[in-house]
């Protein structure tokens, strides 16, 4: 039974698991995207939203929580700096995984992991959201646009 399991282990020992993840998280952010296998892609997903939601308020006591995780000093400066002012508004789901086919030497199922507001080929179609909501019991409704007058040119000699 798989009772409270909930982690891929990957096949490696906690350590190796734990050391692969910071490694990838740290490439994700430098690079905003990076192929891998599905499962890695899984898993780094799980690893790093957190730590991207944690970016989002900038306090000494998170900066030293995703420190800890990644290790790196200046891959977490840049999660801080310039990826939290980004995804700021975002309410969660930072990362897209894109399925790639299979690797040609051992048939891996492959995929490419991405910050989902760095890539702008799927953002520059998609129009800004309104931030207001109306519902249909009636409240206040936008006001009517009047028409344009259009001025005739009479020009008068």
């Amino acid at each position: 039974m798989r009772h409270g399991k909930k982690h891929n282990h990957l096949g490696r020992q906690t350590a190796h698991r734990k050391a692969m993840l910071a490694n990838m998280a740290c490439s994700l952010i430098e690079h905003k995207r990076i192929n891998t296998t599905v499962a890695k892609a899984k898993a780094l997903r799980q690893f790093v939203e957190p730590l991207i939601t944690k970016s989002k308020n900038d306090t000494t006591h998170n900066r030293r929580i995703v420190f800890s995780r990644l290790r790196q000093k200046e891959v977490v400066t840049e999660l801080f700096r310039e990826v939290a002012t980004k995804i700021g508004d975002r309410p969660g789901g930072y990362t897209r995984i894109i399925k790639l086919g299979n690797r040609l030497g051992d048939n891996a199922d492959m995929a490419m992991i991405e910050l989902v507001d760095y890539n702008e080929i799927y953002n520059a179609d998609k129009a800004k959201k309104k931030s207001t909501r109306r519902s249909r019991r009636g409240g206040s409704k936008p006001a009517a646009v009047a028409p344009v007058e259009t001025q005739t040119s009479n020009e008068e000699e």
